[in-house]
């Protein structure tokens, strides 16, 4: 499993409005020169976030983007596979659509792909955005 950019800087966006929002709207040229992102690319990040419910919007010269909840309720597993979609490390283990891999019932290795993808999933679920901040 790789988290790819888009993920990087989705995490890195959420923990920025945590920061520096304190429920005011933070435009996307204040959040593209501290985070060093280019503002095309968070456009759509931040279009996905919008979209999932995780942050409100407001248009204007005031407007930008703000958390709709407070930085606890944010688990970051959630967010990665929100940007990212699936974080499985195998195909076999995804279950996508409740199909299974053909091979399970045979495979020697499914057992490790699985209990990776649990360890994986595990840890970046027992982190909140609030957690990330206070690190």
């Amino acid at each position: 499993m790789r988290i790819s950019t888009k993920g990087r800087y989705a995490l890195r966006v959420m923990i920025d409005l945590a920061s520096f929002g304190n429920d005011n709207f933070i435009s996307l040229k204040d959040i593209s020169q501290r985070q060093n992102i280019p503002i095309k690319y968070l456009e759509q990040i931040v279009s996905t976030l919008n979209k999932a419910g995780y942050l409100n919007s407001m248009r204007g010269s005031n407007g930008g983007y703000r958390l709709s909840k407070p930085s606890e309720e944010y688990n970051i597993g959630d967010v990665l596979r929100t940007v990212e979609g699936n974080l499985t490390p195998v195909e076999c283990v995804a279950y996508e659509n409740g199909v299974m891999c053909p091979r399970t019932d045979s495979c020697n290795s499914v057992n490790f792909w699985k209990g990776l993808d649990e360890v994986v999933n595990k840890y970046i679920d027992s982190y909140t955005l609030k957690d990330l901040i206070q690190q």
